[in-house]
């Protein structure tokens, strides 16, 4: 579709990400987006309140643009497997695209965190829910997201920082191997995650079941009594 053709806030969002993607934050500026969008800067503020908030969308729509190209990625049958594979493709992502990357996950707001970084995290979890399910996790699954979320971010954050020909080839994948040894196990319980990976399995069964399953005191009763066996 011709640019012309696109509705104002398309427009401005495009323009905007092509911005951002090319030469960083502050090139996002009123006059660069009005003038490549063709549009009144009273336009912008209208659709998006104000510049933060565009950033932040086209932060968004880049990553999103980035991983729709990538999500051809078959799922591995092997959950931790799977989880390495989206590690892997969160740093490239961090890597190829920087300056989207950095207003995603640099610059933390508890109050207002951009829709793309929510997405992830939310992937995240499934694919952590699905090593849980399979008896292979050794913390429960919240704590699990959190320290791949810190780890993974912190090491992209990292190599984006270092020149690219002073970068360690093997950072990443150091931190993500010491990472997995020590949230997850070899086989599905029998010796791996012990009795507590078993209670992590059980609690990652009984969240993704139905409401219908169980009413909600016994949903909270079974969760406590699965809480104090990891």
């Amino acid at each position: 579709m011709a640019q012309s053709e696109l509705d104002p806030r398309e427009r401005i969002l495009r323009a905007a990400v092509e911005l951002l993607v090319d030469d960083g934050r502050d090139a996002v500026s009123t006059r660069a987006v009005s003038a490549a969008a063709g549009v009144q800067a009273p336009t912008i503020y209208r659709h998006f309140g104000d510049m933060r908030h565009l950033v932040d969308a086209a932060a968004s729509r880049g990553m999103a643009d980035y991983l729709d190209r990538k999500r051809s990625r078959p799922h591995d049958d092997d959950p931790v497997e799977d989880l390495r594979g989206g590690w892997d493709l969160h740093v490239e992502f961090g890597l190829t695209c920087p300056h989207v990357y950095t207003v995603l996950y640099g610059d933390p707001r508890p109050e207002a965190e951009p829709g793309g970084v929510s997405e992830g995290n939310a992937i995240l979890r499934k694919l952590i829910q699905r090593i849980a399910a399979a008896g292979r996790l050794r913390v429960e699954v919240e704590r699990a997201a959190e320290m791949v979320h810190a780890a993974c971010r912190g090491v992209t954050l990292t190599l984006i920082a270092t020149r690219p020909d002073e970068r360690d080839p093997e950072l990443s994948t150091a931190v993500r191997e010491a990472l997995l040894s020590a949230i997850t196990s070899d086989v599905a319980d029998e010796g791996g995650g012990g009795i507590g990976a078993l209670a992590v399995a059980l609690e990652a069964a009984i969240e993704s079941a139905p409401p219908s399953a169980l009413s909600s005191a016994e949903t909270a009763m079974i969760l406590e009594w699965l809480d104090r066996l990891h």
